[in-house]
């Protein structure tokens, strides 16, 4: 991962935004690359495990017809040969991928292709036979803390640490879109104080400035949902960045160690051509 030096690392969240279509996921994974993140990210679901009981018969109206919630889970989901088209398309444009299982089964799944990272989702936190199954691969995995309680947190954490594997925080609301009032980035800090480890931000408001904010709190890692179009159908569009906001988000994030400098007062040789031109005494 990159240090804090080198400025954060960068996770471009493709998630299920690309509604099933393997075209779309690879304009996904490309709009991640050309922004030059370090990462992108998808999710995974045996949606007849992962979907509530109590939604899997809720109708609704989606591209697909009017079908119950369950079928158009099922509808979004990539197969194994679809993840083989993403590993080679990621490998093709040079960009590390990665994938948050939201079930047992597609934590397994995801095993055939030896990501180098995992990731809970918010959702996932007090879910601690998959916590298990995530912990002992230990690979360096992303934890998001949208939804959960700090003994929530503790719990999970007891997990990782008692199989050794090592994690960051990722301070997260689960919102979508989250407004400005809920964010609380400050908790980025709370995290850090709390737990004493590297801590994240995992953002799904509207702009880049509050991924800004969290990089200057501390945060090691930014998190940001991607899409080809924020009008396009999905739960997850509105709250995503579209490819000219994630360009915008990356570059000032890789400016920014660049504009602190050392902390030392300096006169540099620019400003002493200044002062010249300045000093008449």
């Amino acid at each position: 991962m990159t240090s804090r030096s080198n400025g954060c690392f960068i996770i471009a969240e493709a998630g299920v935004n690309h509604n099933g279509d393997i075209n779309l996921a690879k304009k996904l994974v490309d709009i991640a690359k050309e922004a030059e993140v370090d990462a992108v990210k998808f999710q995974k679901r045996n949606p007849d495990v992962s979907t509530p009981q109590n939604q899997k018969d809720k109708m609704r109206d989606t591209p697909w017809g009017y079908i119950s919630y369950l079928d158009y889970k099922k509808k979004i989901e990539f197969n194994y040969g679809d993840y083989k088209k993403i590993e080679a398309h990621c490998k093709k444009v040079g960009i590390i991928w990665f994938a948050s299982a939201w079930d047992i089964d597609s934590q397994i799944f995801l095993r055939k292709f030896k990501c180098k990272y995992n990731k809970v989702a918010s959702a996932m936190v007090t879910n601690l036979k998959l916590l298990e199954e995530i912990a002992k691969e230990k690979k360096h995995t992303f934890i998001s803390t949208g939804m959960s309680s700090i003994n929530d947190i503790k719990k999970c954490l007891k997990i990782f640490k008692k199989h050794k594997c090592k994690f960051t925080l990722m301070h997260c609301v689960s919102t979508y879109p989250t407004e400005q009032k809920l964010l609380n980035l400050n908790m980025i800090i709370g995290l850090k104080k709390i737990f004493k480890c590297d801590v994240g931000y995992s953002g799904h408001e509207k702009t880049v400035s509050p991924s800004i904010t969290a990089y200057m709190l501390g945060a090691t890692v930014i998190e940001r949902h991607i899409t080809l179009d924020r009008s396009m159908w999905g739960t997850d569009q509105s709250a995503s960045l579209s490819s000219e906001g994630l360009h915008i988000l990356t570059t000032i994030l890789r400016k920014i160690p660049l504009t602190l400098g050392n902390g030392k007062k300096k006169i540099s040789s620019e400003e002493k051509k200044m002062l010249k031109k300045f000093k008449y005494w």
